[in-house]
């Protein structure tokens, strides 16, 4: 069982990586929330938006802010594992073998336009994701903690791209859009950067120490029976669904179960609600899902089918 002190400490840490952030990003209040529960729940996020959004300063921002190492890797078709997990090579000088690091042996990893890649590149950041270590040279080598993969990929452009294998979508903890700002939001983004950086400026205010642990108290968050019982019966009802052709896997049922854990401490709560499973179940299910030949060619969202199967499902009702 969470103690109130370690729920306190959790949700103004959160407060606190809120308002730092927020001093760069504007009015993303939303989206830095959901980013914090996979950061808590180590899990991966995959944005989806054109270019010029702020993906590219949101990951900064939160590498900043917890005096992570940050790598950003530009994916392109001609990109091989090698450039992404590191080489061994023969100094001559010293006359040993010796490793040379790759852009992945960051704490927080930007992979940009992800999808530009080749499956072959992409399976090497699938190791790092879901086995937290990479293989060079028959070797394999764990990555730093915390390890966190921020992806993107725009999804205007298809031309010279290789869509992401359902395997690896799965393995995203989370995919979330930055959009575009309202006309408030974007005369103050004019404003805030028309004489300085605030990314320059930004200072850390949580230690990776402090955010281990906090990963540790957010899985003694409770969770009622009755809304564990509601968090699978949304599951199992996208795999019975007509227009979806495979439903969620238990690693998703998993990742919906941490994420409300984390959702709820981040907001001070040592118990899950039902509003928030209803809150995470778009951004941690949608992208799982593979929907039938005749809803794609409808053309209908699996965000709108996410929403409507939560909107299906019956809210447990308080005793």
């Amino acid at each position: 069982m969470i103690r109130p002190e370690e729920l306190i400490q959790v949700s103004e840490a959160a407060r606190t990586l809120r308002h730092n952030i927020g001093q760069v990003m504007v009015g993303k209040e939303e989206v830095i929330d959901l980013l914090l529960v996979a950061l808590l729940c180590e899990g991966h996020v995959l944005f989806e938006d054109v270019p010029g959004t702020g993906k590219t300063t949101l990951a900064r921002s939160l590498a900043r802010s917890l005096a992570c190492s940050f790598q950003r890797i530009q994916f392109t078709p001609d990109l091989l594992p090698s450039d992404i997990t590191g080489i061994t090579f023969f100094n001559q000088k010293q006359g040993t073998f010796e490793f040379r690091p790759g852009p992945l042996l960051a704490q927080i990893v930007l992979a940009d336009e992800i999808n530009r890649a080749t499956p072959r590149t992409q399976s090497a950041l699938l190791e790092a994701m879901e086995e937290r270590q990479i293989s060079v040279e028959r070797e394999t080598i764990a990555l730093p903690r915390p390890f966190m993969v921020i992806a993107t990929q725009n999804p205007i452009e298809l031309e010279g791209t290789f869509p992401l294998p359902e395997a690896q979508l799965d393995r995203f903890f989370m995919r979330l859009h930055l959009d575009y700002p309202t006309a408030e939001e974007e005369r103050q983004i004019l404003h805030r950067f028309r004489q300085r950086q605030p990314l320059a400026e930004l200072q850390p205010v949580l230690s990776v120490e402090q955010l281990t642990r906090f990963q540790q108290i957010i899985r003694r968050v409770e969770i009622e029976e009755s809304v564990e019982g509601y968090l699978i019966e949304l599951v199992r009802t996208t795999r019975q669904h007509e227009a979806i052709e495979l439903g969620v896997s238990p690693r998703g049922t998993l990742a919906l179960y941490r994420a409300a854990q984390a959702l709820a401490a981040i907001e001070g709560r040592g118990y899950v609600l039902p509003d928030d499973i209803k809150r995470l179940a778009i951004p941690v299910l949608a992208h799982r899902l593979i929907p039938t030949g005749q809803t794609s060619l409808r053309g209908q969202s699996l965000v709108k089918l996410m929403a409507s199967i939560v909107e299906s499902v019956p809210v447990p009702v308080e005793p």
